[in-house]
């Protein structure tokens, strides 16, 4: 369960008042994400808002480095960047918080309005093209960041799960071969935000689109943040998305196959990190996972019927 605005040990509350310049009176936890953190809105006596997520080790041992390496990327974001402005972090060696400016908007809606999704994929679009090289200067390649994730396949042909299905048991030795493939299509010098869903994407009212929740940015190609996009499109229906990923090839000037391995890669890594136990802090997460692989595994099994598969041949 996520922790709020008063469960934050004193010190932690005066930090983060001491970066507002003024005390909170007011705080709204906000709901999405995974983070057993805080996530809230706060404001002052002065009616200054902001952004507060905060974090120990006792929520989840991971998750306060998660917190660190988002502060690290915010603060070096372009003035351009569609992305919340870090004010100011908090970090005592156990509890870690931002204080971020407090973004106007909403999720988008799901299933996915045709609208919305048009304009949040044209402002990743234009982001991709600003900064395209990454305007971050120590952010890690996408290929070495996402090698391990992308083993899912392999892992699950190790040690295969007794519910594994009919379909995912004939076709796991060319999933694994395609998820191989997936990483060596990885290599380019865009900053990508890498973990984009609806619930990581504010959409203002003046059309404004805001991406948030940075720690898993580094360096890929122009065109991995809206493949991985569709991910969550394709999770809550609606949309012809395989017609959209060839539309996200043409718009990028790519191999549509290169982007559908990375898609099966990443259907290998929900497939595989679902059946594990659930971290601490986060119980919501597993079953998130899986509904996500059971949502990718439907898409390419209509690839398959239909002669859509990559080859897995191509020359790299």
């Amino acid at each position: 369960m996520r922790i709020k605005w008063g469960d934050l040990p004193g010190h932690v509350q005066r930090a983060v008042e001491s970066i507002l310049g003024d005390t909170v009176v007011d705080a709204v936890s906000q709901a999405g994400g995974f983070s057993p953190g805080t996530a809230d809105r706060v404001r002052t006596v002065h009616g200054r808002r902001a952004f507060v997520k905060a974090v120990s080790p006792a929520q989840n041992a991971h998750t306060p480095d998660m917190h660190r390496r988002e502060a690290c990327v915010t603060a070096e974001m372009p003035h351009w960047a569609p992305v919340p402005r870090l004010l100011g972090c908090h970090d005592d060696g156990t509890w870690v918080a931002l204080v971020l400016q407090d973004i106007e908007g909403r999720h988008p809606t799901t299933p996915w309005r045709t609208d919305e999704l048009r304009r949040v994929l044209t402002v990743l679009d234009e982001f991709a093209a600003k900064s395209t090289p990454s305007p971050l200067s120590d952010a890690a390649a996408a290929k070495d960041t996402l090698a391990r994730n992308f083993g899912g396949w392999r892992r699950i042909a190790i040690d295969p799960p007794p519910d594994l299905s009919a379909w995912t048991e004939r076709h796991l030795d060319e999933l694994c071969s395609l998820a191989d493939r997936a990483v060596a299509v990885l290599a380019g010098d865009t900053l990508v935000h890498t973990d984009l869903r609806a619930d990581n994407i504010l959409l203002g009212t003046d059309d404004t689109v805001t991406v948030v929740d940075w720690p898993a940015a580094c360096r890929g190609p122009s065109w991995l943040d809206t493949v991985l996009l569709l991910a969550n499109v394709q999770l809550h229906g609606g949309h012809d998305t395989r017609r959209l990923l060839t539309q996200r090839a043409i718009a990028h000037g790519a191999d549509r196959d290169d982007l559908l391995t990375v898609l099966i890669a990443l259907a290998g890594y929900f497939a595989d990190y679902a059946r594990r136990p659930a971290p601490p802090g986060l119980p919501t997460l597993r079953a998130f996972q899986r509904v996500q692989a059971d949502a990718l595994l439907s898409w390419f099994q209509e690839e398959w019927a239909d002669g859509g598969r990559p080859t897995g041949d191509r020359t790299l």
